[in-house]
């Protein structure tokens, strides 16, 4: 694969592979995981990840995978350093949530737009646990394809569900053995943006819809997309373009008025924890960046919900 031509204009069903459009955020969020797994003291230990990133085959993926990112004087905050804070904070948090669901007795986990996570693969699940994972069929069939290719076995029963969540994913759901009697863990990590409003609040009501009592939900949102399109849609494209990326960050995501998750979740039956970026960085024990060009990520709320 090549860069320089990927398509980002978003229009009423479009597809995409991991080169391509949405599908090319998944990947790079997969190079910053491999590059947070590397080094003397890596931050996370997703071995996977790399692998991945390799057989995409998208060169400035690669490059920022392996540190290889141009740092402008203009914007400090750009380093391999900050991205790999960055990337173990979110990690650690969406982790940690599913082993604290399996501590508490969950068996039963979905990943919603899957991408490129490496969960099932390699966290400890306990025995008994199934976890299905949804994204389009190609995403799909290249991450096992691959993974199998690899010798990677995943340590929990995994069903992948290759269905395109705009589709009837709940009716592929069911139909690959989910079981709504049962307590479920769900995430939704870095999706919410890539929704139009309504689908948003459409994918929080199919979830309370197929939840019991004791489900969990773990995901990332910012009140405002469009107030941080605004501030720093051309920037961050522009560190795209500075590794030979057309990635048109701005062009991906919906920045019309949505529902606030916490609350909409709330009115629904889901008691919710939120914890703002700052925080969480200063729970992982890292110093929250200073500089102009991060202060658009510490608008990034970190939910976790419990339905009573």
């Amino acid at each position: 694969m090549t860069e320089g031509n990927i398509d980002t204009k978003r229009c009423d069903g479009d597809s995409w592979d991991l080169a391509s459009s949405v599908g090319a955020t998944a990947t790079a969020v997969a190079a910053r995981r491999a590059m947070a797994s590397k080094g003397p003291n890596p931050l996370i230990d997703d071995p996977f990840a790399e692998p991945l990133v390799n057989a995409v085959g998208v060169d400035a993926f690669i490059r920022m995978m392996n540190g290889e990112v141009e740092v402008s004087d203009d914007d400090p905050a750009f380093t391999p350093q900050r991205l790999s804070e960055g990337m173990a904070v979110r990690t650690r948090f969406f982790d940690t949530f599913f082993l604290e669901a399996v501590e508490a007795g969950v068996r039963q986990g979905v990943i919603l737009a899957s991408g490129l996570d490496t969960r099932a693969y390699r966290l400890p699940w306990p025995a008994g646990t199934v976890l299905y994972e949804i994204d389009q069929p190609q995403v799909i069939e290249f991450k096992t394809r691959t993974l199998a290719d690899l010798g990677a076995a995943p340590t929990v029963d995994r069903r992948p569900v290759a269905i395109d969540l705009r589709d009837d994913w709940v009716g592929a759901l069911r139909g690959n053995g989910f079981d709504s009697t049962q307590p479920t863990a769900w995430i939704a990590e870095g999706l919410l943006g890539y929704l139009p409003p309504d689908a948003q609040d459409r994918l929080f009501d199919n979830i309370t819809a197929l939840s019991a009592p004791g489900s969990r939900i773990g995901t990332g949102y910012v009140p405002d997309m469009r107030d941080r399109v605004e501030k720093r849609g051309r920037e961050m494209s522009e560190r795209w373009r500075r590794m030979g990326l057309n990635l048109n960050w701005s062009d991906l995501v919906y920045t019309g008025e949505r529902n606030d998750v916490a609350a909409y979740l709330g009115d629904r039956g889901w008691q919710t924890t939120v914890r703002g970026t700052p925080e969480m960085y200063a729970h992982n024990g890292f110093e929250f960046p200073t500089e102009p060009s991060m202060v658009a990520f510490g608008d990034i709320k970190y939910l976790t919900a419990t339905l009573a």
